[in-house]
């Protein structure tokens, strides 16, 4: 009697719907990975690189101030321009700094011209150019118009929902400070609203032409859906002493 050989194991055959649920998880996996991956460059790299872009920016703006030391003009009444040589307005080029003591002891950012993709990434605030190019603080009338990231790529403006009416905003130039101060904010507007940063913004409390200033960037966080918008008027201006001692809102 021939001997008995024990049952071949067989290995189950997976149905195709297995194997497709299977694919499908692999699949899952590996795009949950890419967008974790995605968030990680958008919200932490771009904050850390750009952060190294503006701080060395910064650094060369204030070496050229510290080489070309300012005059010491007159202080002007409060509305009046001033009568100082303004720093140049080129694109990519250094305004100054704006400090918001609002958004935390010592929070300053560098101003640049242009509101454009690059200069915006390099984590700075960003004056428009267009469609109603921007005033300079030190103009006899305006509107100081600035743009900057909320998420990502230095996210400056990521807090600007904290600014409420009273609220001090200084801007730092070569040779005088600009203390500015919240009169009203715009929580939620279409990102195609440019009447915000006009001459006389659209939706201020303002009616007739004047100083002011605006902060915009989008809404809500973590999207670009919307725009949101701080309105501010000039309150007066300081010359700069020679050891640029601030003015008392940022002391």
């Amino acid at each position: 009697m021939a001997p008995e050989h024990p049952a071949e194991e067989r290995t189950p055959r997976r149905r195709p719907l297995q194997v497709a649920a299977g694919v499908l998880g692999d699949l899952l996996f590996t795009v949950g990975v890419l967008l974790a991956l995605l968030v990680v460059y958008s919200l932490w790299w771009t904050n850390l690189t750009a952060g190294r872009h503006a701080d060395r920016s910064a650094e060369r703006l204030r070496r050229a101030w510290s080489a070309a030391a300012p005059t010491a003009p007159t202080a002007s009444p409060t509305g009046a321009a001033s009568t100082a040589a303004p720093p140049p307005y080129e694109a990519g080029g250094g305004i100054g700094f704006l400090h918001v003591p609002g958004l935390g002891a010592g929070y300053q950012v560098l101003i640049e011209a242009g509101t454009d993709k690059d200069t915006l990434a390099d984590g700075v605030a960003g004056v428009y150019t267009a469609p109603y190019p921007s005033a300079m603080p030190w103009d006899a009338q305006g509107n100081f118009a600035l743009a900057a990231h909320r998420d990502g790529h230095g996210a400056k403006f990521h807090d600007l929902d904290r600014l409420k009416p009273g609220d001090p905003l200084v801007v730092e130039t070569h040779d005088r400070w600009y203390v500015y101060r919240v009169d009203a904010t715009l929580p939620e507007t279409s990102k195609y609203d440019t009447g915000v940063i006009a001459p006389v913004p659209t939706g201020s409390p303002y009616t007739e032409p004047g100083r002011y200033i605006t902060l915009t960037t989008c809404t809500p966080v973590y999207t670009s859906l919307y725009r949101m918008a701080v309105w501010g008027s000039l309150v007066r201006e300081e010359p700069m002493d020679p050891g640029r001692t601030p003015p008392a809102e940022l002391r």
